[in-house]
């Protein structure tokens, strides 16, 4: 049966903005204008009705990335809030300075976009949830693939039971960071390895399709490069339902598996035709991004004729729908589609990884 968790994402979700706008153009600052935070400005400069209000950055680079689009520069979120407030703001700081920037944002009445995860540690993120519903701010967080039609099609295809029972899952996300990728010290430090930065995504995605995950056992390593963080992580996973996964990520090998060099959304990523996530059900099986669903034309067994049906793929980049939709939330048009609260959860099972990695138990959610 299809899995009833799915609707939590339109209900109970907080006021959009207590300042709802009554123009149709939406004004929203980008705080961090590292490599996310630039994908986010050109992200805005393309979507309709929603305008780049102002740059928040004390690297003078940000000032650059500013005069370029012609808006202002600030040093910091607490002036930029102060000398001009945007309807929303777009937080895409490095993890540790998340819990004190959206706090500010809640302070003012602004709604906030926060870059995943929420934070590095469990209560950060439990107080920007928490902050957020006191105040009857929306808080969203930035698991952008929610937003790719793919995804809606792929869950549709779920809950319509075309695979049966799922009983089996398989998420792979290798890739290859480059040494210059690591030459920003927070990189290497605690709360920022590819669990953190990655996997955060792929547990969504895992969460949005197949259900909430109750169990986790893992083991990482970091014996390629020797940083604080880990760089290869194995995870074993039991959904509620009784589905069994298993997750494997690293950053350190040369491979197509993984979201970013299969599913398009990104032009810097040199596209394959690989998948990187597999869906077994009792009826048939779903890999993506390619979205091919696997069948027995006749009676199932593994001898029998299996064949693929290929669903059209629409393409465009996420990121310019998840501001698009993020400009509705501020007008109080739509709910959140991945409000704060589902980064939250995707935070517990980050740490329930963390502590099944360090401890070699079984984490119970």
């Amino acid at each position: 049966m299809p899995h009833s968790h799915r609707d939590k994402t339109a209900s109970s979700s907080p006021a959009p903005h207590r300042q709802a706008r009554e123009s149709a153009t939406v004004r929203i600052g980008v705080v961090g204008a590292g490599l996310i935070g630039r994908r986010h400005v050109e992200a805005l400069a393309i979507a309709r009705d929603v305008e780049l209000a102002a740059i928040a950055d004390p690297d003078p680079c940000a000032g650059d990335i500013a005069a370029r689009h012609g808006v202002a520069h600030f040093m910091s979120l607490r002036e930029m809030i102060e000398t001009a407030p945007p309807d929303g703001v777009i937080i895409a700081t490095p993890n540790a300075w998340h819990l004190a920037h959206v706090l500010e944002c809640v302070d003012a009445g602004i709604a906030a976009l926060i870059e995943k995860p929420l934070a590095t540690d469990l209560a950060s993120a439990e107080r920007i949830v928490a902050a957020g519903k006191a105040a009857n701010i929306a808080l969203l967080i930035g698991h952008h693939r929610r937003h790719n039609p793919l995804i809606a099609r792929a869950r549709s295809l779920i809950e319509a039971g075309e695979l049966g029972q799922i009983t089996a899952v398989q998420a792979t996300a290798w890739f290859h960071k480059p040494d210059d990728y690591f030459q920003a010290a927070w990189r290497r430090q605690k709360g920022a390895g590819p669990v953190y930065l990655n996997l955060s995504h792929d547990i969504d995605l895992l969460r949005y399709l197949c259900g909430e995950i109750v169990s986790v056992q893992a083991m990482e390593s970091n014996r390629v490069r020797g940083h604080e963080v880990e760089e290869t992580a194995v995870i074993l996973l039991q959904f509620g339902d009784g589905a069994l996964g298993t997750m494997s990520v690293s950053d350190t090998v040369v491979a197509p598996w993984s979201w970013e060099l299969t599913a398009r959304e990104n032009p810097v990523y040199p596209a394959t035709t690989e998948a990187c996530y597999l869906i077994g059900g009792t009826q048939a099986s779903l890999s993506l991004p390619n979205l091919s669903l696997w069948s027995n034309p006749g009676k199932a067994g593994w001898r029998e004729p299996i064949s693929a049906t290929k669903w059209p793929i629409e393409f465009g980049d996420p990121l310019v729908r998840q501001v698009l939709q993020f400009a509705a939330v501020i007008r109080g048009d739509e709910p959140p589609l991945v409000p704060a609260s589902e980064g939250l959860q995707n935070q517990r099972v980050i740490e329930a990884i963390k502590t099944s990695a360090r401890t070699g138990t079984t984490v119970m959610l």
